[in-house]
């Protein structure tokens, strides 16, 4: 199979980035080696498949955000995953502009997926709170938002700042 074959699969199979791409044809050529003459030119394929439009990576960005702060993890947690995934800062502004404006609702989801504060069923206890506000920060909020979820009681109404 040619390089630019297992692109374009790569890429028609799932959403990538530059780096991401790079990342897997390399990986296929210490796998399989490459017998072509000339070295594989996989950066000017690359190229070829942002200019055709295959590859996005603001696109990327901006649609990992979303999935991410859906999920409710917080702005510092997507930032990290895109920079993770090669994404440059210029390709990634619109996903972290996109996240930030989101943290109060993405903390939500969270604090609602994990039962936390306004959406437990009972008061937590202080080493389940310390355990919460761990988690919210390991999911990448800010620590204010978590220690308004952590602290609030259950059915307690929040409101965004």
């Amino acid at each position: 199979m040619k390089l630019r074959d297992l692109a374009l699969h790569y890429v028609g199979r799932y959403a990538t980035s530059r780096k991401k791409l790079s990342d897997y044809l390399l990986r296929k050529l210490r796998e399989r080696g490459w017998d072509g003459e000339n070295a594989a030119d996989i950066q000017g394929l690359i190229a070829d498949f942002v200019r055709l439009g295959y590859i996005d990576d603001a696109a990327f960005a901006a649609a990992r955000a979303r999935t991410m702060t859906a999920r409710g993890l917080g702005q510092r947690r997507v930032n990290e995953d895109l920079r993770a995934k090669g994404i440059s800062e210029a390709d990634a502004g619109d996903a972290h502009a996109e996240s930030a404006a989101q943290k109060w609702q993405s903390a939500e989801r969270f604090a609602q997926r994990k039962r936390i504060g306004p959406y437990a069923s009972e008061p937590a206890s202080d080493e389940q709170k310390r355990k919460q506000f761990a988690a919210f920060l390991r999911a990448g909020h800010d620590f204010e938002i978590a220690r308004k979820f952590v602290s609030a009681l259950p059915g307690e109404i929040l409101e965004a700042d």
